[in-house]
């Protein structure tokens, strides 16, 4: 009888030892593991894959100022939309099979893809558009759902960049609105200068692109036919992927022309009024750093820029003939000389 209970004992010490042996294991494998490294996709309307462009830059630099280090504390996969506009809902698809842990996005059709696409993965957008009135988020400070950002109130200075047309060429008579006659947000952007022009009296013509192979050429020679003296492009992916070439166009014709980014000013042409891209980007990166580290999207309000910066180029407008006005000169937050 005593046997068999020190045989008992026996066998209860050593399922308890093989229990405490095998926990210590797990734990020590667990101890062993690495943290996991998040990873953010990234969604720009700018750049290519051997030529990320300024959003990319941005963005990149905004967490690295937070103190993320790629490949060691953040993983960051890049796709673009300027040589491919149309691949916007593939492109987001491919993200969301990565299991990103946060999408960063831009360009309206993006934006559109990735809230359809998931409900789980908080969305960070820049948006040029007011995201409440397209039905994107319930209200500003309270977004709701799984997407917050930023907007860059591109289309609410629609009717200032008119009037600063004016004031840069106190001769226009005529402007003519270059855009994607095909998509959403450049539609949504010719009605709000459409407004604004009949609030200014001033005359607008429709300069519609036709993508993915616009006939530039053919444009500029409708603008002239219909006595076009001026200029103002909407930006979206099908038109950011021809910036140098309008822009050539544009001095070619002698067309002063204004724009809704800083970087076509700084590639030829005359001038620009918005909320500063390079700022908006790594904004964009203080969203998402606030994401990975547990603050859920609804509760991030929508962001909107409170400077905008007016740049002249005046190596463009001398290759046009123009003078710019002293006052408005004077006004310059950043002139190139």
């Amino acid at each position: 009888m005593n046997r068999e209970r020190e045989n008992h004992v026996r066998k209860k010490i050593t399922v308890r030892t093989f229990c405490a042996l095998f926990l210590a294991f797990c734990f020590s494998v667990e101890a062993q593991q690495p943290n996991k490294v998040p990873t953010i996709g990234l969604l720009s309307s700018t750049g290519a894959p051997k030529a990320p462009g300024a959003q990319d830059e941005a963005f990149r630099r905004g967490l690295r100022d937070l103190g993320y280090v790629e490949g060691k504390n953040v993983v960051v996969e890049s796709r673009y939309l300027a040589a491919e506009p149309n691949r916007a809902p593939a492109f987001v698809a491919e993200l969301v099979r990565l299991k990103v842990d946060v999408l960063v996005v831009g360009a309206l059709p993006a934006i559109r893809a990735a809230k359809q696409a998931t409900k789980t993965i908080p969305i960070v957008m820049v948006t040029v558009q007011d995201p409440v009135a397209i039905g994107l988020i319930d209200s500003l400070a309270r977004p709701g759902g799984n997407i917050t950002g930023l907007t860059r109130l591109t289309r609410e200075l629609s009717g200032k960049r008119l009037q600063l047309l004016t004031e840069v060429v106190p001769t226009t008579s005529r402007v003519g609105v270059l855009w994607d006659a095909k998509g959403e947000s450049a539609t949504i952007g010719f009605k709000e200068y459409e407004a604004a022009a009949r609030s200014l009296k001033i005359p607008l013509q429709a300069l519609g692109l036709q993508p993915p192979n616009p006939d530039l050429n053919e444009t500029f020679q409708t603008a002239s036919k219909k006595s076009v003296n001026a200029l103002v492009t909407i930006m979206t992916p099908p038109v950011l992927r021809y910036q140098k070439p309008i822009v050539e166009l544009a001095i070619k014709h002698q067309l002063p022309s204004i724009w809704e980014r800083s970087e076509f000013v700084e590639a030829g042409g005359l001038v620009s009024y918005a909320a500063s891209d390079d700022d908006v980007w790594r904004r964009a990166a203080y969203y998402a750093d606030k994401i990975l580290k547990g603050t859920k999207p609804a509760d991030l309000p929508v962001e909107q820029p409170t400077k905008f910066e007016f740049i002249i180029n005046l190596k463009a407008a001398k290759q046009i003939d123009l003078t710019i006005p002293p006052n408005v000169l004077a006004r310059a937050d950043k002139v190139i000389r």
